[in-house]
């Protein structure tokens, strides 16, 4: 986003009390963050009243009702201007998939550290695209089986994936490779796009595999 306000701003759509509660307190609780509201299904943040607008929204796939990955493209025409961040436990490869096709802007697990979360959800909300270390490995797993005329990862793309896997937030890959934070976002954001290339296929086949 253009703009970087004294704080973002969070919507939180989990149905297990305890994580939500605690996601809850680790935005509050944290500098530059706010909390500024919670559900626990999908189709309540949908009808929640609130007087400030998400920057980020972070969505739990395996809610009661309608599925978060079903409620994506209802949450970007509720809030457009948001980001929206899975926050899940699902780390197949149809999960993620799904969830990239309907909208969302990165991909992360429940494992993830407080500080490396907050780092993520900062991420989304400057234009990048959160990866969690064990996604990174589930997209190497698709880009090492392409399908033919499909996008194939570049040279600089596979090592940003690697430290990824590596457990390396954006700033350390930057680092290690010496490019900037901005850069690594940029490249993540492209395999992610090319994931989208596979997603077809590939959905398709392992759907076919797991009846």
């Amino acid at each position: 986003m253009g703009n970087n306000p004294a704080r973002i701003n969070v919507f939180v759509i989990e149905d297990a009390p305890p994580i939500r509660q605690a996601v809850q307190l680790l935005i509050d609780g944290s500098p530059g963050f706010s909390c500024i509201g919670v559900a626990e299904t999908a189709e309540a943040a949908l009808e929640a009243e609130s007087a400030a607008k998400p920057d980020v929204v972070l969505v739990d796939i395996g809610l009661p009702g309608m599925s978060g990955t079903e409620a994506l493209p209802l949450l970007r025409r509720r809030w457009p201007q948001a980001e929206l961040l899975m926050l899940t436990v699902h780390e197949d490869e149809i999960g993620i998939f799904a969830a990239l096709r309907a909208g969302a802007t990165g991909y992360l697990l429940k494992t993830t550290p407080p500080a490396v979360l907050l780092d993520a959800i900062r991420d989304a909300f400057e234009g990048g695209a959160p990866m969690s270390a064990s996604v990174a490995r589930q997209v190497v797993q698709v880009f090492r089986q392409p399908e033919p005329g499909a996008d194939t990862l570049s040279a600089r793309e596979h090592e940003v994936l690697q430290a990824l896997m590596d457990g390396k937030t954006y700033r350390q890959t930057g680092e290690e490779l010496f490019i900037s934070v901005n850069t690594v976002a940029f490249h993540v954001k492209q395999i992610y796009q090319k994931l989208h290339v596979h997603s077809r296929a590939e959905i398709f086949a392992l759907t076919r595999r797991k009846r």
